[in-house]
């Protein structure tokens, strides 16, 4: 316990990615669901904020997360700043959710050889007269 009675947390060191900011990114429903609104097309922050249960400072401030997660781009037309998906940063999201998902197929893979292996040395120990 450290002082205060409260116990003793060691931290790390951790060096963040790109894929790190776009997980934390995603964790927020509020940002999940501007990117569901931003999935059929490029909108301005006032109409994203206008389809929003939250202020339009509060969208400003979730683009920007997402924008720097590189999961939405901004381009500007006149007066209005639009927001768009951004493919290079799902697409790192893409690879890793792929290759998770490749270690367990593979995994399972190998348990069922296993299995398999096993049960076919279990038939072959057995006395012929059974």
């Amino acid at each position: 316990m450290g002082s205060g009675g409260l116990p003793l947390v060691m931290a790390y060191h951790y060096r963040h990615t790109e894929r790190d900011a776009s997980m934390v990114a995603l964790a927020d429903p509020t940002r999940r669901a501007l990117l569901d609104l931003l999935r059929h097309e490029p909108l301005p922050v006032g109409e994203l904020a206008r389809r929003m249960p939250v202020s339009r400072p509060a969208v400003s401030q979730h683009l920007k997360i997402l924008k720097e997660a590189r999961l939405v781009r901004e381009h500007r037309r006149g007066t209005r700043h639009y927001f768009r998906l951004d493919p290079v940063g799902f697409a790192g999201l893409r690879e890793y959710a792929e290759s998770m998902w490749q270690e367990a197929l593979d995994a399972f893979a190998n348990y069922v050889a296993r299995q398999t292996g096993a049960a076919k040395s279990r038939g072959r120990t057995r006395p012929a007269n059974e």
